[in-house]
């Protein structure tokens, strides 16, 4: 966003950052002065410690980064065909949307699944679902993200089955698992049983993937639904590496070696529209992460220091007056996250606050991603605004604001103690209040909104349409998978699920492959979890 005037008074202390962070008129040498260190020797160089100025040294110009946009409607194989198509238009990875179901735990005849089957992602209930999702794309051969969160150890699972059917083993398998519940606590609200038991999940994917799964991704620590609730930039940064501290504790008290387990963590970070607040959080996230990383938790290897990142342009910040101001917003977005070094990207479509995005609108989301990459100049150097009195200043900036509000949850006892008090979801929920605020009163503008606003709300866009069909299409699938497995072996594998639930200490990760292997179902999976570990209710915190 554009820094927000608080009054017509010419004081530079009456501009800030979205944040709220002040900005000065303009920067010199001397704002980079007086903090305890020496400029050049701090800022250092692309691929050194701390990694301020990114994670290689080379950056774009050794390796692009992943451009992975978010797909997923309809049935398994409406996804399927829509993967192939981006795939074709240049995408070098997948990344999976799941219907609302799927991310609940239900499968599409549960009665709380009606009319969500296939609306918002894709429906996957099963291994037959699974095999449909994926047929015909080598899994040995793409890199595959998963948002998925609360059923998360099922749906890896079911990648792990038909990656084996494909003749490729879970060591090959390269690819990130969102399976972040403490931002779900925090910010997005689907969960299926209390947080702790939740943790308890993680930390059996965590120990499993490590031994199993050396390629994989086990956790992508999100800061992006924070942001989308209503978080300040800084409250993202802080939260999401709070909660990245908590997952690494978890590692830790698992009995993991932290340079065994840390390499394999990821981040995901919201890009919003104060363009050089974005630059700097990346910035800051990578260097407070390295030396929490070195300094705290002592890791060795140099891999457990790098925070690598997947970055997605801000959903919140597309607007339904006049859309294809979208299309703006979004390059502006993408280009702050590469500036600020990011190495993975989703650029979101200009319709997606009418619908899910069409064929057409996807494609320009990746040609935007392309024509930064091909055709700006942007890419050719590592960390081009280093040494930005502004930039440098404000990155500092951010890991103050940031590290306080760490060191408020350290004093609670830790993130999961913090979530369970209501903490950061009371903070985002007043800067939520805040921001809308400023948007009603016309303090903060939002063109085609508040601001050179037309008669009509909107322009004449296509949009995707999703009818019901795949609803229907999805129970009778399902009807045919129950019809043909094995009973006998399914109950088998739901007791041995269980009893791995009721064992504080045993891995419920290695029965639930084997039970998703005799089609058992999402459901009929997470009903044990529900069963042994209860359901959560978010309690009013505010």
């Amino acid at each position: 966003m554009p820094p927000v005037k608080k009054s017509d008074q010419g004081s530079s202390a009456e501009y800030s950052t979205q944040s709220g962070l002040p900005l000065e008129n303009h920067y010199a040498p001397g704002d980079l002065g007086g903090k305890g260190w020496q400029y050049e020797d701090k800022l250092g160089a692309p691929g050194e410690y701390p990694y301020t100025r990114g994670p290689h040294r080379t950056m774009y110009r050794g390796k692009p980064w992943t451009m992975r946009m978010f797909a997923g409607f309809g049935t398994p194989e409406d996804t399927n065909a829509r993967f192939k198509y981006l795939l074709e238009q240049g995408q070098t990875g997948l990344s999976t949307a799941f219907d609302m179901p799927t991310l609940m735990g239900y499968d599409p005849d549960h009665a709380r699944s009606l009319g969500e089957v296939g609306r918002e992602g894709v429906s996957v209930a099963s291994l037959d679902d699974m095999e449909r999702l994926f047929a015909d794309i080598p899994l040995d051969e793409v890199s595959t993200s998963m948002t998925i969160n609360a059923p998360a150890c099922v749906l890896l699972a079911l990648y792990i089955a038909v990656a084996e059917k494909q003749g490729v083993s879970p060591d090959k398998l390269r690819g990130t698992l969102q399976n972040d519940m403490l931002k779900e606590f925090i910010a997005q609200k689907e969960w299926i049983c209390p947080i702790r038991a939740h943790m308890r999940l993680i930390r059996d994917m965590l120990t499993y993937c490590t031994a199993e799964m050396p390629r994989w991704n086990t956790i992508s620590i999100s800061g992006y639904h924070i942001r989308e609730a209503g978080a300040t930039a800084v409250q993202e940064l802080a939260f999401t590496i709070a909660d990245g501290i908590g997952y690494v504790d978890l590692g830790l008290k698992a009995g993991l070696d932290v340079d065994e387990f840390a390499p394999r963590l990821s981040f995901f970070f919201d890009v919003h529209n104060d363009f050089f607040e974005e630059v700097a959080k990346f910035r800051a996230a990578r260097r407070m992460w390295a030396r929490i990383m070195k300094e705290r938790f002592g890791a060795k290897s140099e891999r457990s220091w790098l925070l690598r990142t997947h970055a997605q342009t801000a959903g919140v910040s597309l607007m339904a007056q006049q859309p294809l101001n979208n299309v703006v917003r979004t390059t502006m977005q993408a280009l702050a996250a590469v500036l600020g070094g990011t190495q993975s990207l989703h650029t979101n479509s200009y319709d997606e606050t009418y619908a899910l995005p069409t064929e057409e609108a996807a494609t320009l989301a990746l040609r935007t991603q392309q024509i930064i990459h091909d055709e700006s100049g942007v890419p050719a150097v590592a960390d081009p605004l280093g040494g930005s009195y502004f930039v440098e200043s404000l990155t500092d900036d951010m890991e103050a604001a940031a590290m306080e509000y760490i060191d408020k949850i350290d004093g609670m006892g830790g993130i999961v103690e913090a979530v369970e008090q209501g903490y950061p979801q009371r903070e985002i929920a007043r800067s939520a209040y805040d921001f809308q605020r400023q948007i009603d009163r016309g303090e903060r503008p939002i063109v085609g909104v508040n601001k050179y606003a037309s008669e009509s709300e909107g322009d004449n866009i296509p949009t995707l349409k999703i009818d019901l069909s795949p609803e229907e299409s999805q129970k009778q699938r399902l009807a045919q998978v129950r019809e043909q497995r094995d009973e006998a072996r399914v109950r088998e594998r739901i007791a041995d699920v269980r009893r791995a639930c009721q064992d504080p200490d045993g891995n419920v990760m290695r029965p639930i492959v084997e039970a998703v292997k005799a089609y058992v179902t999402l459901g009929e999976i997470c009903d044990v979890f529900r069963e042994e570990f209860g359901i959560h209710t978010d309690p009013a915190y505010l």
